[in-house]
């Protein structure tokens, strides 16, 4: 019966249904609980979707303790090399990475990838996979040149072992798009973005969230090269699809406000732009804390905004707020 609960909370899980998912976790949770002990490497595992919904849900507070007793039993179970505790580490690693914890992840990322090369080879998926995080981490600090031969080799990895159109791949197609976009290589990023998108489309349905994250990227894209005509029903549909999905206070929605207000103001349409970044600031504030690099990026853009429409006292509380939390990033 858990393992009947926990199959279809993963069903619902992959199309974005939470609201569906997160009883049918928490049943298959208690049932492994009660009938294996609170140690089983099964327990792990419901501890580890459930915080991966919840990972998913910007509810990091929730997510964290649930890896952390998961990697306990994974760990004293089954050894601390074992391919299960890869995953944990590298699970525990990108909530650290979402919450712009930089320095906790990337030794969790290694030695995830480390466990994976050892025991699984080196061109397994999961290889692919902590690759691909890894590189996430040096894109997300600028780190460029760190980041693309894992791309790469992501990449290679992924459509040698799950084929061209896995979803997978596209993940790993989007993510080197968005590392050509950031060194201004548009043309190569499109072409990637936009073989992305296919995929997702037709793996996850028009709806899905990795279909409005990739969307939110192609027009990110347009944006930077000044194609605001054709960024912005991107951003509308990206926007839309993550609030039907997620509701009005998650991350991602903070996100889509964030770069649509951005399309504004780059067009000098700053009352259409104020009351989106503020909205966006307020969600990120709530859901990530108020020291979040992304609050900081919201509250530079805000400051801008402000210094532009001539309230320059305030552009400055806020560009002098956003610099104290860039600061203790560094």
């Amino acid at each position: 019966m858990a393992q009947t609960l926990n199959n279809l909370a993963v069903l619902y899980d992959s199309q974005g249904q939470y609201a569906e998912a997160e009883p049918l976790y928490k049943r298959a949770l208690g049932i492994r609980e009660n009938t294996l002990g609170p140690d089983h490497p099964d327990v792990a595992q419901s501890l580890n979707n459930l915080a991966l919904l919840y990972n998913s849900q910007g509810r990091y507070a929730l997510a964290e303790p649930l890896y952390k007793r998961s990697l306990g039993i994974l760990e004293s179970a089954l050894g601390p090399d074992h391919p299960d505790v890869a995953r944990c580490l590298n699970n525990i690693a990108m909530l650290y990475n979402a919450q712009g914890q930089y320095a906790r992840a990337e030794p969790l990322y290694k030695r995830s990838l480390a466990i994976w090369e050892k025991t699984l080879g080196p061109d397994h998926p999961d290889v692919a996979s902590a690759l691909n995080n890894l590189a996430k981490l040096y894109m997300s600090q600028a780190q460029y040149a760190q980041a693309e031969p894992l791309c790469k080799r992501a990449l290679a990895v992924r459509e040698t072992a799950l084929g061209p159109d896995h979803p997978d791949v596209a993940q790993s197609l989007n993510n080197l798009a968005w590392l050509c976009k950031s060194q201004g290589r548009y043309t190569q990023a499109e072409s990637l973005y936009k073989r992305s998108l296919v995929i997702w489309e037709r793996t996850r349905g028009p709806d899905h969230p990795d279909v409005a994250r990739c969307l939110n990227n192609i027009t990110m894209l347009y944006s930077s090269q000044g194609q605001y005509g054709q960024a912005e029903p991107l951003y509308r549909r990206s926007l839309a699809i993550w609030e039907d999905t997620f509701g009005t206070d998650h991350p991602d929605v903070a996100a889509g406000l964030n770069n649509l207000a951005m399309l504004y103001a780059s067009q000098g349409q700053y009352a259409e732009a104020e009351p989106l970044y503020k909205r966006s600031l307020a969600i990120w504030e709530e859901a990530l804390g108020p020291d979040h690099p992304d609050v900081a990026e919201s509250l530079a853009n805000l400051a801008q905004l402000y210094a532009k429409t001539g309230r320059q006292k305030r552009a400055r509380e806020l560009r002098e707020r956003a610099a104290a939390i860039r600061a203790t990033r560094r």
